[in-house]
């Protein structure tokens, strides 16, 4: 499923969300997930000490499956590499677990815009006043077509200068292949593979050179008809659409469903008996008709014109009965959840998603009447009942639920990631997750800060633990280190 995703950002704690669906892509067997993620001088990653002193290397987290045996279902065996499904990350409050998540964040924003974000320039790691005029490194590897593609760029934060940036083919029986590199700031991008014959690129390069930007984000932000003519050099646009609309990252302000698992009355049920299993007191989900003008009066008029845009540019082009705009808004009244259709006969319908109760009346409720919990249930909804392939990054997943419900929920996600090109990292404090009986040894990872405030990343497949080991008591325990650390509380020593 294709989305064109917008934000509208207004005064004070307001948000409006607003996704467009506009076709259905199945997953037809190769993979398309997250392979590894590389990081360096980033907030409280400054990088690994190599031999013999040599420059840092950097911070590596990774979906590839340690020496485990058991839960093989825990892993899409499809692809190039065998490549896990989810994982879990563990750190005690401010070791840097969040950061990892921002660190992911940036190479998304920085890809897709081609220009370092607003306020980024203070993100280098300050644990050495040196860092400030260091590169900073991103790489993400992903599984693409069969294929490991390793996308990065090194950036100078404080001055905000481009200083290398890379695309390269790992092919797991043959050589690795560098399809276009830039390996300083004064250089030029050279290609190679099957992008050296395409003369348009070198041309498109000088067009390009001295702009401070990432190569891969101009030519698709603004070279919309260049796969046409040069369909050999699609892999450029496959690795910019994954990083934009399959990467989905979320912090625990932001909601995270856009609520278009709610696009059928066959979807609707499903999330209707997932809530209720699920222990919420919710007996269904319902899609209640209403005005499209009492929808519309909830958001801006720059939104509603930017909707009213695109529901005209979707008749225009001919397609009418599958056309769906999901809105989320967050305003001074609250929390509301709007479904807005395209109909055959050019006119739009609007619903409000509400909520009925076990109760013996049938009052239907709100998503803003519901309790926290109830709402962050629904937003991790999309996961479960998503078609969408995709790689969801999740900061605080147990934020307002229950130990039990957050264990559960992680189990019905195996569940419906049987056959499905999806895989869940989260950030968590829950400890229950670290059972065996529920996660492999190489699901687990720890994020620890040194003395210094570097962060470190490693995995749990690091200690060899034995399957009948208490993990969760260990962990407490402070035996893999991300655990908080406290000075004496008491007695308190009260100033003179």
């Amino acid at each position: 499923m294709r989305k064109f995703l917008f934000h509208f950002v207004s005064q004070g704690k307001m948000w409006y969300i607003v996704f467009i669906e506009r076709e259905k892509i199945t997953f037809v067997g190769w993979l398309i997930m997250l392979v590894r993620f590389n990081v360096k001088n980033f907030l409280s990653f400054a990088g690994k000490l190599s031999e013999a002193s040599k420059p840092l290397s950097s911070e590596e987290f990774s979906m590839i499956p340690g020496k485990v045996r058991s839960k093989e279902e825990h892993l899409f065996q499809n692809g190039p590499v065998p490549l896990l499904k989810f994982a879990a990350v563990y750190g005690a409050n401010a070791a840097g677990k969040s950061n990892l998540i921002k660190a992911m964040a940036f190479f998304k924003n920085c890809s897709i815009l081609g220009a370092l974000p607003a306020g980024a320039s203070e993100s280098y790691c300050k644990v050495d006043p040196a860092n400030k005029d260091r590169s900073s490194y991103f790489e993400m590897e992903i599984a693409l077509d069969n294929v490991v593609y390793s996308y990065g760029f090194e950036v100078v934060l404080n001055s905000g200068r481009f200083v290398s940036e890379w695309l390269c083919r790992l092919s797991k029986n043959r050589e690795p292949v560098c399809l276009f590199n830039k390996e300083g700031e004064s250089s030029d991008y050279v290609f190679h593979g099957e992008l050296e014959s395409i003369k348009d690129l070198k041309v498109l390069v000088t067009s390009f050179s001295g702009s401070n930007s990432l190569f891969l984000s101009f030519i698709n932000r603004n070279m919309a008809g260049f796969y046409k003519t040069h369909p050999e050099a699609s892999i450029l646009n496959k690795v910019f659409s994954w990083i934009g609309n399959n990467l989905d990252i979320n912090f625990p302000a932001n909601p995270l469903a856009d609520s278009s698992f709610l696009a059928n009355s066959e979807s609707i049920a499903a999330a209707s008996r997932l809530l209720k299993a699920f222990g919420t007191g919710i007996e269904c989900v319902e899609a209640v008709p209403l005005p499209v003008e009492k929808a519309f009066a909830a958001l801006p008029p720059d939104l509603i014109k930017l909707v009213v845009a695109q529901m005209e540019n979707i008749a225009k082009n001919g397609i009418h009965a599958t056309d769906t705009v999901f809105i989320r808004t967050q305003n001074g009244n609250g929390k509301d959840i709007f479904v807005i259709r395209h109909k055959k006969n050019d006119e739009m319908e609007a619903y409000s998603i509400q909520f009925k109760h076990a109760f013996k009346t049938s009052t239907l409720f709100k998503i803003n009447e519901e309790s926290d919990g109830t709402a962050r249930l629904f937003d991790l909804l999309e996961i479960l009942l998503s078609k969408v392939n995709k790689t969801y990054v999740i900061d605080e997943l147990d934020r307002c639920l229950h130990p039990s419900l957050s264990f559960e929920f992680v189990k019905a996600f195996f569940e419906y990631a049987k056959d499905r090109g999806v895989q869940l990292i989260v950030t968590t404090h829950e400890s229950r997750l670290m059972d065996f009986d529920l996660l492999r040894r190489d699901e687990i990872w720890f994020v620890d800060k040194k003395q210094s405030g570097e962060s470190d990343i490693y995995s749990l497949e690091e200690f060899n633990e034995r399957f009948d080991k208490k993990i969760d008591k260990a962990y407490l325990e402070g035996r893999y280190g991300g655990v908080p650390l406290f000075n004496s509380l008491f007695p308190v020593v009260k100033e003179r």
